[in-house]
């Protein structure tokens, strides 16, 4: 990245940059070694504790937040250099820094949403790292890409409300740290408005006939350092009126408003996945002889390398577009750009793992080497936060609006 951001950026970034040489990148192998041992697989390794502990004492802590109360306070743009640094340890280096999805979507959502004394209880240890969250919100039953399927029921009785529904691929609930679910459901079925229908509550993990059933599989990962993606029941789950987020009948809006930073982070970290997959490819390339000579001098394996160059670049360029379109115009006016970068970041950047996989052999798809995860990583999210085809259809009608 050759332009120049501004200062406090540059200077974020050169520190990002020495903190994931000296502590991320060389913990990788230690993180799954701790792994290993633990009683627990889904328990945190002791050196991700360590990371943390050095992230907050060196400052990058929290980066994503742009409220400065409650984090750096830095913009969309300002955010975007770091966290596709983050990217290229992406199991690492997101949760080093509390800057890990799945906790900080909620932790805007609780920022923007959340009463005072949903703040305090729930906020403030998710800022501070001490525990993990879940959004409760796929669902197998339905194509939960349209929201309006949903059909977990949280009905109203008395002072309470009473949730039922089961929900799967919900990020980071096998993490014993997981500690509170924002659940989306309906409080309003057969409401006229569609978009009105659903609302968000707050259940504690503790909540009685809240069962965390198992864990799913991502391309046969477990997915460990993210707290896995289990199926999640809840069998008449009872919480205050007060685990209310937001007003009944907000949840699809608090949802909305909740994706749109989500999806431009992940697609800021992905150009740091594909970064790592060049610098990989790049390696393999001087470092691997074949047919008398190094791969570096095989056509084939300098137009991979050619394409992924120009390739990230354009990336890159798109996602700080829509950055500052964020910062200047809101998400509404970025809609556009949001979409775009939502479908051409994973599909770009999986074709760039894919020829990193096929010039590592079979180590490619090997766990020695981050080619295998990254890859399954990158392919997964062609359907998270939307699948692809869902993205086209909005961005097409919104093209074909301007002819009709």
């Amino acid at each position: 990245m050759d332009f120049a951001f501004d200062a406090r950026t540059e200077e974020l970034r050169a520190r990002l940059l020495a903190f994931m040489d000296a502590y991320v990148l060389p913990a990788e192998q230690v993180a799954q070694e701790q792994r290993a041992r633990l009683a627990d697989p889904w328990d945190t390794p002791p050196v991700v504790e360590e990371l943390k502990a050095e992230a907050r004492r060196q400052g990058l802590w929290n980066l994503f937040l742009p409220d400065k109360e409650y984090g750096a306070g830095l913009t969309n743009l300002q955010y975007a250099p770091l966290a596709e640094i983050t990217g290229r340890s992406p199991q690492l280096a997101p949760t080093a820094l509390n800057c890990a999805a799945p906790d900080t979507g909620n932790m805007e959502v609780l920022a923007q949403f959340g009463t005072g004394e949903q703040r305090k209880r729930w906020l403030e240890p998710l800022l501070a790292g001490e525990i993990r969250s879940a959004f409760a919100m796929t669902e197998p039953e339905v194509a939960s890409s349209d929201a309006t399927n949903i059909r977990t029921r949280i009905e109203r009785d008395g002072g309470d409300y009473v949730i039922n529904g089961r929900k799967w691929y919900i990020s980071g609930a096998m993490n014993p740290e997981c500690a509170i679910f924002i659940v989306m459901g309906k409080t309003d079925p057969d409401g006229e408005d569609i978009r009105r229908q659903q609302s968000m509550v707050l259940v504690p993990r503790t909540a009685p006939g809240l069962e965390v059933r198992r864990a799913m599989r991502v391309y046969g990962y477990e997915d460990h350092f993210h707290g896995g993606h289990a199926e999640v029941v809840f069998d008449n789950v009872r919480v205050p009126a007060t685990n209310l987020v937001g007003e009944e009948g907000g949840g699809f809006a608090i949802a909305q408003a909740r994706l749109g930073p989500g999806r431009i982070h992940h697609c800021m970290r992905l150009i740091g996945m594909a970064e790592r997959a060049i610098e990989l490819m790049c390696l393999r390339a001087v470092s691997r002889t074949a047919f008398g000579g190094p791969l570096a001098r095989q056509g084939v394996v300098q137009n991979w390398i050619a394409d992924a160059r120009v390739t990230v670049e354009q990336l890159r360029l798109l996602v700080l577009k829509t950055a500052w379109l964020m910062d200047t115009v809101g998400n509404r006016g970025a809609h556009t750009e949001i979409q775009a970068i939502k479908i051409a970041t994973p599909r770009a950047v999986v074709d760039i793992i894919d020829s990193a996989v096929q010039l590592y052999g079979a180590g490619g798809v090997s766990q020695d080497f981050p080619l295998a995860e990254l890859w399954a990583a990158a392919r997964t999210l062609r359907l998270a936060d939307g699948p692809d085809e869902v993205h086209q259809r909005s961005l097409a009608r919104r093209e074909l609006k301007k002819y009709l």
